[in-house]
Parts: structure tokens; C-alpha cells; sequence
């Protein structure tokens, strides 16, 4: 047994070069697409001719994609992360698609990058280095973090291990989020409502999921709730944030800084508002990315393609009713 497998994050070709090994010594044939970026669903279904598999990055998976006569051979779309807005999972189940994820293998990397981000920013590690790399000496000032709050919008597995790392610094820790989750009730996490979250915090840091209900969720009327010395930390989905309402706050010192690494389009456009934002620390989507959390994640992502390959219900899997599905395009052991 073969399979043609597309994929399309650059960490395969890097990082996660193992795990092409694995699915290649595994009988596949693997094509990497270039450039690496998020690919569209007008930019991917050429690219799904006679592929049965998708190792896959934040691409779009549309319901037209899904079931167009290019995707006819696609059985499972495995995802390098966690992040799922962008598949129609209810398109994928009812056309037999399997969807997986790789849920709970990047918490702690990201958690570590979240405090690395607050930080930076708090501290203006980044305007600081910028300056001393230009040949100057200015000291740059910045505002304490120990003793201070923190505010967690969205407060699953990630949010919750950015809470454990808060208990070190002395935060007190507010969060929202509509279903509480008893460990963080143990670390003594506070739920209340956003509007009091934001002003409240002098650190907002966002971890939700992208819902038609979360889109847009950080924008002008929540900003101008925000304190004027508190920051804004993002390694969530940038389709949080209105990005424009954001670069607007920061010019204007409605808030004292933001730190964002997850955008609505990636890459960044060059013109993008952020590039010019005052108070703004920038990074390319690479919460997640620890020598050893890639590792890990890209040996899951390929292992869960080969096991369904192979007959074997994979374990990380978004829409398990597929697998009662008439329709169901492999056949289990």
C-alpha cells in the first residue's frame, strides 16, 4: 500500500525532516510544496490530484475544496498543530475525510513563549537590543511584571499552562472563558466577564479558538477598555484582533505595548499597519516552535497518516463520527 501525501508546513523540510522519513520508508510518496506559507483553497486543490493525505499546515480546507473532483482521493487532512478554523471539519466528515490534530503536544512551548513575549515587551528587551545592534547605549524603560494581573482570554490546556507560570512572577490571574476548567480553579484562577478582565489586567495574553462568536473579539471598544500602561499579548489566532483597531491603540498610546505572533494573513503583508506601530514586538508565528516540541509534533503528525494508511484508527482525531460513516474513504482492521 501507497499513498501520495502533500504537505505543505515548512518544518517538514526542516525540524520535521524525520517524519518525511518515516512516511517515505513507509511506502509514501511525499511532495513538498514551495513556497511555505498558508495555502488557500484556490492555491491547494491543483495540488489534491490523486493525494490521499495532507500534512498539513494552517491551510484552507473550504467545503468547495473538499468536494471538488480534485480532493475525490483525499482521506485525511493531519494537521501540524492545533489550529482547525480553517477546515470545514462538518465538509471533511460528511465526505469521509478524516481530520486530526495534535492537541496538548505544543501547550507547554507555547505557554514558555506567551511569558517570553510579556516579557520582551514589558521590559523593551526588543528596543533595547535594536539600539545597542544600531551602536547606541539607551537604556530603555519599561514596567514590572511580578505582582501585577494577568488576564487569559480563552483558558483550555494553553491558557492554563500560562497560568501555572504566572504563580512564579506573583500574578494575580483573571480569566474568560465560557466553559471553567477546574485546574485552573485549583491555581486559584479568577473567571469574570471580558469587560472586567480588560480592565482589570495589566497584561491581556489570548488563547482562544477562532468561532464566529471569538472573531474580531479584541477591537476598538475593548481596547478603550484596556488601561493605558497595560499590554496586549497574542500567540493565539490573529483573526482574534482587529488588527487595524490594534496599530491604531498603539499609535495613539492607548495602550503601553502590544506582542503579537499570529496574524489574519501569514506572512505579514510588508505594508501591513503592524510594521510601523509604535510599541509593537513582532514575531512569525513561532509559538510552538522548540527544537523539541517540532520534533514531536511532526513525528504525531506523520504517524497519524501511516496509521490510517495502514488500516489503524489514529488517535488525535477532530470528528470521530467519520468512522461510523457509510461514506468513510478507508477501510479499518
Amino acid at each position: 500500500m501507497s499513498w501520495n501525501i502533500l504537505a505543505t508546513p515548512g518544518t517538514i523540510a526542516g525540524i520535521g525532516a524525520e517524519s518525511a522519513d518515516f512516511m517515505r520508508k513507509n511506502g509514501c510518496k511525499v511532495t513538498i510544496t514551495k513556497p511555505f506559507r498558508a495555502q488557500s483553497a484556490a492555491d491547494l486543490q491543483p495540488l489534491l490530484a490523486d493525494i490521499q493525505a495532507v500534512y498539513a499546515g494552517p491551510d484552507e480546507f473550504s467545503a468547495e475544496l473538499l468536494a471538488s473532483p480534485e480532493a475525490a482521493e483525499l482521506r485525511i487532512i493531519s494537521r501540524w498543530g492545533v489550529g482547525f478554523d480553517r477546515i470545514d471539519v462538518d465538509a471533511a466528515t460528511a465526505h469521509g475525510i478524516v481530520v486530526a490534530t495534535t492537541p496538548a503536544m505544543l501547550d507547554e512551548a507555547v505557554a514558555d513563549y506567551t511569558f517570553a513575549l510579556l516579557l520582551g515587551i514589558a521590559r523593551r528587551i526588543h528596543t533595547a537590543h535594536a539600539s545597542m545592534s544600531a551602536g547606541e547605549w539607551a537604556p530603555q524603560w519599561g514596567h514590572d511584571v511580578h505582582g501585577k494581573t494577568l488576564g487569559i482570554i480563552g483558558c483550555g490546556r494553553i491558557g492554563t499552562a500560562v497560568a501555572r507560570r504566572a504563580a512564579g512572577f506573583n500574578l494575580r490571574v483573571l480569566t474568560c472563558d465560557p466553559v471553567p476548567n477546574e485546574a485552573a480553579k485549583k491555581l486559584g484562577v479568577e473567571f469574570v466577564p471580558l469587560e472586567s478582565l480588560l480592565a482589570q489586567s495589566d497584561f491581556v495574553s489570548l488563547h482562544a479558538a477562532v468561532t464566529p462568536k471569538t472573531q474580531g473579539l479584541i477591537g476598538e471598544a475593548q481596547l478603550n477598555l484596556m488601561k493605558p500602561d497595560a499590554y496586549l499579548i497574542n500567540t493565539g489566532r490573529g483573526a482574534l484582533v482587529d488588527e487595524a483597531a490594534l496599530a491604531r491603540a498603539l499609535n495613539e498610546d492607548d495602550i503601553a505595548g502590544a506582542a503579537v505572533d499570529a496574524f489574519v494573513e501569514e506572512p505579514l503583508p510588508k505594508e501591513h499597519p503592524f510594521r510601523t506601530a509604535k510599541n509593537l514586538l513582532l514575531a512569525p508565528h513561532q509559538a510552538a516552535f522548540s527544537n523539541e516540541t517540532g520534533r514531536k509534533v511532526s513525528a504525531a503528525c506523520a504517524e497519524t497518516i501511516v496509521d490510517l494508511m495502514h488500516g489503524i484508527r489514529p488517535k488525535m482525531v477532530l470528528n470521530p463520527e467519520v468512522f461510523d460513516s457509510p461514506k468513510l474513504r478507508v477501510q479499518l482492521q
